[in-house]
C-alpha cells in the first residue's frame, strides 16, 4: 500500500544524517575480511616475494569465496528491512535466522571441498614452485574459518535490517587486533610462515563470528522469534540468493581472471598487485557502506510503501558515493605514494605499488557512484536485473582481459606500464559497464515489464 501525500518529501541535505549515521558503522564490518587479508600481506609482505606472491593466490581464492556467498547478507537486509518496514519484525527476524542457518551449512561444506582441493586450485590460477607451496599452506590455514566469517554475514544482514550497525563495527575492530596481534606472534614470533597468517585470521574469524550470532539471537528472542531451523525458511533464503549468486559469481570470476592474468605477467607484479588489490578491497568497503546503508534504507521506504522518500533517498546516496569516491580516490593516492614501503622493501614492487594505487584513485569516484546504485538495486530486491547485467559485463570484460594478454604477448612491455593497464581495465572496462546499466535502470530502463520499484513492491 502506497504512503504518498500531499506535503513536499524532505530535502536531500536531512537524508545525509540517516544515511551516514549507517554508513560509517557499517563500513567498519565491512572491511572485517579485506582488512583480515590486508594485515595478512602487510607481515607476508616481509617474509619474501614468493610469499607475498602465494598469498595473492591463496586470498584470491578465499576472497572469492566469501564473496559468492555475500547474499547472506545482502538478501537478509533486503528481506529483513522491508519485512521491519511493514511492520511484521518477528518475521524478519526469522528470516534473518533463516540465514544464520544456511551461512553456517554452506560454510561447512565448502570448507571441507576447498581444504581438499586447495593444491589443484592454486595451481589452476597460475601458481608454481615456491608460489604454490605459500599458496597451499595459506589457504589450507585459513580455510576453516571459513563457516565463521559467513556467519558474521548474515548476522551483519539482520543488524543492517533492524538499523542495529554499532556492534558491527565494534566486532570489526576487535577482530582486526586480535588478528594483528596472532599475526605478529604465529609469524614472527613462532616463525610459522605464511600458515601462521592463515590460522590467525582463521581464528579472528571465529571470534567476530560468536561476538556477533550472540547479542544476534538475542534481538531474535525479543521479538519472539523461532531459533529452531526452518527447512522451508532455509531453502526460501538460498532459493533468492540464487541471482544475487550469480551477480557475483560473474564480478569474482573478472577479479580471479584479472589475477591470473597479472601472475602470467610474472612474480614481481603479482606480488605488487596483491598488495595494491587488498589496499583496493579496503577502500572500496568504504564505498560499499554508503550502498548498504542506502540499501537498508530504501528497502524500509519500500516495504512501508513510500516511493517518495525512497527516490529521494536514491538521488542522495548516488551523489554520496560519487563524492566519496573522489575524496577517498585522494587519498588512496597519497597512501601509495607514502606506504608503498609497508608491503614489501623490494624498490620495484614498491615502485609498482604506486604505480597501481594511482590509477586507481584516479578512477575511483566511478566505482562510488556505481557502487551506490548497485545497493539500492540490492535493496529493492531487484536481484534477475543485476545478475543479467553483471554477467554481460564480466563477458565483455573477460574478451578484453584476452586481448589485453595477447597484445602483452606480442609487445612485451615494462612492468609499469602493465600494473597500470591491469587497473585502467577493471576499472574502466568492468566498472564503467556496470555503473552504465545501473544508471540505467534506476534512470527509468524497464526490466521484464517493470521498473526497479515494481520489482519489491511485486514480488
Amino acid at each position: 500500500m502506497r504512503h504518498d501525500t500531499e506535503t513536499a518529501p524532505p530535502s536531500t541535505s536531512t537524508t545525509f544524517g540517516p544515511l551516514f549515521a549507517l554508513a560509517l558503522p557499517t563500513f567498519g564490518q565491512l572491511i572485517a575480511e579485506p582488512a583480515f587479508v590486508m594485515i595478512d600481506t602487510a607481515i607476508v609482505g616481509h617474509i619474501g616475494t614468493p610469499a607475498l606472491a602465494g598469498l595473492s593466490i591463496g586470498s584470491t581464492i578465499l576472497l572469492t569465496t566469501v564473496g559468492l556467498c555475500v547474499f547472506l547478507a545482502y538478501g537478509t537486509t533486503s528481506h529483513v528491512a522491508q519485512l521491519i518496514g511493514a511492520g511484521r519484525r518477528k518475521e524478519g527476524m526469522e528470516a534473518g535466522i533463516d540465514g544464520l542457518w544456511l551461512a553456517l551449512i554452506i560454510g561447512i561444506v565448502v570448507s571441507l571441498g576447498l581444504f581438499a582441493g586447495a593444491e589443484p586450485l592454486c595451481r589452476a590460477m597460475g601458481a608454481q614452485g615456491p608460489v604454490l607451496v605459500n599458496a597451499v599452506h595459506y589457504l589450507r590455514a585459513i580455510i576453516f574459518g571459513l563457516p565463521g566469517m559467513l556467519l558474521v554475514y548474515a548476522a551483519n544482514g539482520i543488524f543492517r535490517g533492524i538499523r542495529k550497525v554499532r556492534i558491527t563495527f565494534v566486532a570489526a575492530v576487535a577482530g582486526a587486533v586480535v588478528n594483528t596481534v596472532l599475526d605478529v606472534i604465529f609469524v614472527f614470533g613462532l616463525h610459522w610462515g605464511v600458515a601462521g597468517s592463515g590460522v590467525a585470521t582463521l581464528i579472528a574469524q571465529w571470534f567476530m563470528g560468536i561476538f556477533l550470532v550472540a547479542p544476534a539471537l538475542v534481538w531474535a528472542s525479543r521479538e519472539e522469534a523461532d531459533w529452531r531451523p526452518r527447512l522451508a525458511g532455509i531453502f526460501r533464503t538460498a532459493g533468492e540468493g540464487v541471482p544475487l549468486f550469480i551477480r557475483t559469481l560473474a564480478l569474482r570470476a573478472s577479479l580471479v581472471a584479472t589475477v591470473m592474468l597479472a601472475a602470467q605477467m610474472g612474480t614481481q607484479v603479482l606480488a605488487a598487485y596483491q598488495a595494491v588489490n587488498s589496499t583496493w578491497n579496503f577502500v572500496l568497503n568504504m564505498l560499499d557502506a554508503i550502498g548498504i546503508a542506502g540499501q537498508s534504507l530504501v528497502a524500509t521506504q519500500l516495504g512501508a510503501g513510500d516511493r517518495d522518500r525512497a527516490r529521494l533517498m536514491t538521488r542522495t546516496v548516488g551523489k554520496a558515493g560519487l563524492l566519496a569516491g573522489a575524496a577517498i580516490g585522494l587519498g588512496l593516492i597519497v597512501f601509495g605514494l607514502l606506504a608503498a614501503g609497508m608491503f614489501s622493501p623490494d624498490p620495484e614492487i614498491r615502485h609498482l605499488i604506486m604505480v597501481g594505487t594511482a590509477v586507481q584513485g584516479v578512477l575511483l569516484p566511478l566505482a562510488g557512484w556505481m557502487w551506490a546504485l548497485d545497493g539500492i538495486l540490492i535493496g529493492a530486491q531487484d536481484y534477475r536485473y543485476l545478475a543479467m547485467t553483471c554477467s554481460i559485463t564480466a563477458g565483455v570484460y573477460l574478451l578484453a582481459l584476452a586481448g589485453v594478454d595477447g597484445l602483452d604477448a606480442l609487445l612485451s612491455p615494462d612492468d609499469t606500464v602493465r600494473m597500470a593497464v591491469l587497473w585502467a581495465m577493471l576499472n574502466v572496462v568492468f566498472i564503467g559497464m556496470r555503473a552504465l546499466f545501473n544508471g540505467l535502470r534506476l534512470h527509468g530502463l524497464r526490466f521484464r515489464g517493470r521498473t526497479w520499484m515494481d520489482v519489491s513492491a511485486q514480488g
